[in-house]
């Protein structure tokens, strides 16, 4: 783990390479599992973390677009593919690569959710910051209630127009840059 100073609120702690953040929920998103990757990069205990919901650690900055995006894929059954920004107990910040899948037990009857994240390359944190700024400015003026619906069909009709939906996009921003993150110092 290293930590970066930034003029954005508190300083970017960045994962090592090789470590995994695991959590999963119950099917309302409350904890119900965190590994101690989560716990040291969060700064909870393990007590202030279960029962709560997972978006305890939503950041500022993240669009409520991409969790309307990420909640109607796992809501249909999909597997989420997504670069997330979450804040630490104390204010700091984190970028990770999330993957995070509905878990059904063997009747078909949802459990809740897994999460596994990962570092993100810096080249699709950046590709990505700008799209979710300008999420942020649908946001603020749609206002709160249509806030999520406006940004995530901002971002659909912006992927439209370069012949891509969300998923091609993701998928194909994690691919090419996945390399490049095992790389950075």
């Amino acid at each position: 783990m290293k930590a970066e100073a930034s003029g954005r609120r508190g300083k970017e702690i960045q994962l090592n390479p090789d470590e995994l953040i695991v959590s999963k929920t119950d099917p309302t998103g409350h904890i119900t599992y965190a590994n101690r990757v989560f716990m040291r990069i969060a700064g909870y205990a393990e007590h202030e973390l279960l029962g709560r919901p997972h978006n305890l650690i939503r950041h500022a900055d993240m669009p409520r677009g991409v969790f309307r995006l990420m909640w109607k894929t796992l809501q249909g059954g999909g597997e989420f593919f997504g670069v997330v920004k979450n804040t630490t107990k104390h204010g700091d910040y984190y970028w990770v690569m999330a993957n995070v899948t509905p878990d059904f037990d063997s009747a078909g009857q949802l459990q809740g959710y897994y999460s596994v994240r990962r570092r993100p390359s810096r080249q699709a944190i950046d590709t990505l910051s700008s799209l979710y700024a300008r999420m942020l400015e649908v946001e603020a003026s749609a206002g709160k209630a249509r806030a999520p619906d406006a940004s995530a069909d901002w971002l659909a009709a912006h992927l439209a127009g370069q012949g891509l939906d969300y998923e091609t996009f993701i998928l194909r921003l994690l691919s090419d840059t996945s390399t490049a993150a095992k790389t950075l110092p």
